[in-house]
C-alpha cells in the first residue's frame, strides 16, 4: 500500500470549527484537499473566517447552525450529511467550572449532552452512511482529562473519559467494515478557553514546568494528527486516543 495523506475528493464534517482547535482542524483538512461541512451553534452559512480560509485553499465550504444541546437538531444534521461525509471530526464542546460538591446539575446535564451524548447521536447517524459505503474516518476531540481527573470540572472529565471509552467501543464494531474511530487528546493549547490560565502567571508557569516541550501548544499543532487519522494511511490505526500534548502525559 502506498503512503497517502491526500484527502482530495473527500468531504469532512467538522463540528465546532468557528475558532480555536476546530478551526485549525478544518483548515488542516482543507489544506490536505478535503471539502468542509462545518457545524456549531453559531456557525454562519458562509462560514465566516473559517469559510473564507477553506475557500482560499481552493476547497468548498458549507456551514450549518446546530445547537449541540438539542438532540433532535443534531440527529437532523447527521441525517442531512450522512451520505456525503467521508470524515467526521467531533470537536464541538463546552465546559462548566464549579467545585463538585456545588456543581449545578443543569451544568452537568449540559456538558454531558454536548460533549458525549449528542456526539454519539451525530456519530451514529453519520457512520450509517460510512458503513454502507465501507469507508470512513471518525476523529473525536478528547482531552488530557480523558486520562486525568482535573479540578472543578466533573462533568467535563466524565464526558471526555466517556469519549475515550466510546472510541474503543465503536472501533471494535466498525473497524472491520472500513470505518476507523480514534480521538486526539490536546494538551494545554493557547486558545480562548485557556486565556484565564495563561493570564495567571503562577498557574501558567506550573503548567509550563510540566511540559517537556517547554511551551503551550498552538491549535495548528493538532493539524498533523488530524490529517493523519483522517487519511487512507491510517487504515490500521483505530481505537486510539492520541495525546498531542508536548509530552505532558510522559512527565
Amino acid at each position: 500500500m502506498s503512503v497517502s495523506f491526500d484527502l482530495t475528493g473527500t468531504t469532512a464534517v467538522v463540528t465546532g470549527a468557528r475558532r480555536g482547535i476546530g478551526f485549525a482542524m478544518a483548515e488542516g483538512l482543507a489544506m490536505a484537499g478535503a471539502d468542509i461541512i462545518a457545524a456549531s451553534a453559531s456557525q454562519e452559512a458562509d462560514g465566516g473566517a473559517i469559510g473564507a480560509r477553506v475557500r482560499e485553499l481552493g476547497r468548498t465550504f458549507e456551514g450549518h447552525a446546530v445547537d449541540f444541546r438539542d438532540r433532535d437538531a443534531v440527529a437532523a444534521f447527521g441525517a442531512a450529511v450522512r451520505d456525503r461525509a467521508d470524515i467526521l471530526v467531533n470537536n464541538a464542546g463546552t465546559i462548566r467550572r464549579s467545585p463538585a460538591a456545588e456543581h449545578p446539575l443543569e451544568w452537568w446535564d449540559e456538558v454531558l449532552d454536548v460533549n458525549l451524548r449528542n456526539q454519539f447521536v451525530l456519530t451514529q447517524a453519520v457512520a450509517a452512511g460510512m458503513l454502507e459505503r465501507g469507508y470512513g474516518r471518525i476523529v473525536f476531540t478528547a482531552s488530557l482529562l480523558s486520562f486525568q481527573g482535573g479540578i472543578t470540572v466533573p462533568g467535563y472529565t466524565a464526558a471526555k473519559s466517556g469519549i475515550a471509552g466510546l472510541v474503543k467501543a465503536l472501533s471494535n464494531e466498525w473497524s472491520a467494515r472500513g470505518v476507523t474511530v480514534n480521538a486526539i487528546a490536546p494538551g494545554y493549547i493557547a486558545t480562548d478557553n485557556t486565556a484565564a490560565l495563561r493570564a495567571d502567571e503562577d498557574r501558567s508557569q506550573a503548567i509550563l514546568d510540566r511540559i517537556p516541550a517547554g511551551r503551550w501548544g498552538s491549535a495548528e499543532d493538532l493539524q498533523g494528527a488530524t490529517v493523519f487519522l483522517a487519511s487512507p494511511s491510517a487504515a490500521y490505526v483505530t481505537g486510539v486516543t492520541l495525546p498531542v500534548d508536548g509530552g505532558w502525559m510522559a512527565r
